[in-house]
């Protein structure tokens, strides 16, 4: 009888299924579809992990491992950007793509170009560090799953056209849920000519030529006028958008890296207040004190040396991607090159400046500017002037690391990086993913043997690494 009941009661909701209202499985707090700034905020909070990586900070030779040496000894394997493809670019894809994006979140043309320079942001990125990558028939879904490799001189000019042309797309009016800049599309204009004139300099040995004249395109369109311009990623005091490091320094207590010496011993002779934010005086000492990249002995060792400042850790701290420092550097770069007008005195001009802006941006205060200029070896001097532009970049871009790496390959200041597990050199790229090779195996072959001769692994040099 039992039986008999339940097969009845199966029956009987069978029947009445079809009863139920359409939307009883529609979460009213979850919407289904996003509308194209929404979208757009959620690729931008990607952008954080583009710098906030231990494996970043290692290219650049930023920090030393403290407690468990391995992954700063450059390991070979593969290095994943599916994340990328799967995440930011495909939100950014949908919005480019889409034909119904909504004129109350602001001019249409407004959220294309917001979404065309974060996409070429991304893709800069992925270029820079993997060499040739899927492009021109990426982020297709299931149109397309293995998409040819472009090469990155097609990649780098195709960027160069998104960029213009979301600087001459670009009308008044502000966009809605915009997490980076508050909806301030000339500020967006403005990161866009930043973005294209940085990629330019990118050129210097590759395509000098190219290089130069993008460059003053892009500086000609408008670039960043102050810090206030920064292409900054703002975590919150809030677990659910919380800096990286916080979350590994104070929630897991790992105090698993240091400055490298490399890094302290650039700032603390001359008395460089960045210091004091990078980095913690030693507990022993009570001073900076540097650890040797790669150092394997003597480990752990977390008392000797200065791990990260709690300015770099806290949990709502900044993450600093593109900034105006980083263009007046550029700026004096291109002067010292000739790609622009004013030769060594304005070269000097905007490395002045770039070191100034740099105080303000990390100490909140430019007025050690003039000070730290005095100190020997730090006044522009025409005859180094390259190396001393460079090396001051780097040490502005601490903690993105991808960047100041990519910096470093071009110029090759700061010279003599560690080489560490018994001279191990500093690599020049990233593998591909491992994966790769299974799962898009036509595609990739071409690549590694048109790039590296059939050779995928850290040391071979992408198209503009001459």
């Amino acid at each position: 009888m039992k039986k008999i009941y339940a097969v009845l009661l199966s029956c009987f909701m069978l029947a009445s299924c079809d009863k139920f209202d359409e939307d009883i499985n529609i979460n009213p707090n979850q919407p289904s579809n996003a509308s194209g700034t929404q979208l757009i905020a959620n690729a931008a909070l990607s952008l954080s992990s583009l710098s906030s990586s231990p494996s970043a900070q290692f290219h650049a030779q930023y920090l030393s491992e403290t407690q468990y040496p391995g992954a700063s000894l450059y390991p070979e394997g593969g290095t994943s950007f599916y994340w990328i493809y799967q995440g930011p670019l495909m939100n950014l894809e949908t919005v480019l793509t889409s034909d119904n994006l909504s004129a109350t979140e602001g001019p249409v043309n407004n959220q294309l170009a917001v979404a065309r320079i974060l996409k070429a942001y991304y893709f800069w990125h992925v270029t820079d560090r993997w060499g040739d990558v899927p492009y021109t028939e990426a982020l297709r879904g299931s149109e397309n799953f293995t998409p040819k490799y472009d090469t990155q001189e097609s990649i780098y000019n195709s960027l160069f056209a998104q960029l213009e042309q979301a600087n001459n797309e670009i009308t008044a009016g502000n966009i809605s849920n915009d997490i980076i800049y508050n909806g301030d599309v000339n500020k967006w204009k403005r990161l866009a000519n930043t973005i294209r004139m940085l990629m330019a300099l990118r050129l210097s040995e590759v395509d000098p030529a190219k290089g130069a004249a993008e460059f003053k395109k892009a500086l000609e369109a408008g670039i960043m006028t102050s810090n206030a311009d920064n292409l900054a990623f703002r975590h919150l005091a809030d677990a659910n958008n919380q800096n990286y490091w916080f979350g590994q320094v104070s929630n897991q207590n790992r105090e698993w890296w240091a400055l490298t010496e490399r890094l302290v011993n650039e700032l603390k002779p001359v008395e460089d207040p960045r210091l004091q934010v990078y980095g913690a005086p030693a507990r022993t000492s009570g001073e900076y004190v540097g650890l040797p990249y790669g150092r394997v002995e003597g480990l752990p060792n977390v008392t000797n040396y200065s791990l990260l400042g709690q300015a770099i850790w806290k949990q709502d701290a900044h993450i600093q991607l593109v900034t105006y420092a980083q263009a007046l550097f550029a700026k004096a770069e291109a002067a010292k090159l000739g790609w622009i007008a004013g030769g060594d005195a304005e070269a000097e001009a905007n490395y002045n400046k770039a070191i100034e802006q740099s105080l303000l941006q990390w100490t909140g205060s430019a007025a050690g500017a003039s000070d730290l200029l005095s100190q020997e070896g730090m006044a522009y001097d025409a005859d180094n002037a390259i190396e001393q532009i460079a090396t001051q970049r780097w040490i502005h871009l601490f903690m993105h690391g991808y960047e100041a790496w990519a910096e470093w390959r071009r110029t090759g200041y700061p010279a003599n990086l560690e080489e560490p597990d018994g001279g191990r050199a500093v690599p020049r790229r990233n593998s591909y993913p491992a994966n790769e090779a299974f799962n898009n195996a036509a595609s990739y072959n071409e690549a590694v043997q048109r790039q590296f001769s059939g050779q995928d692994n850290l040391y071979g040099r992408v198209w503009w690494d001459k």
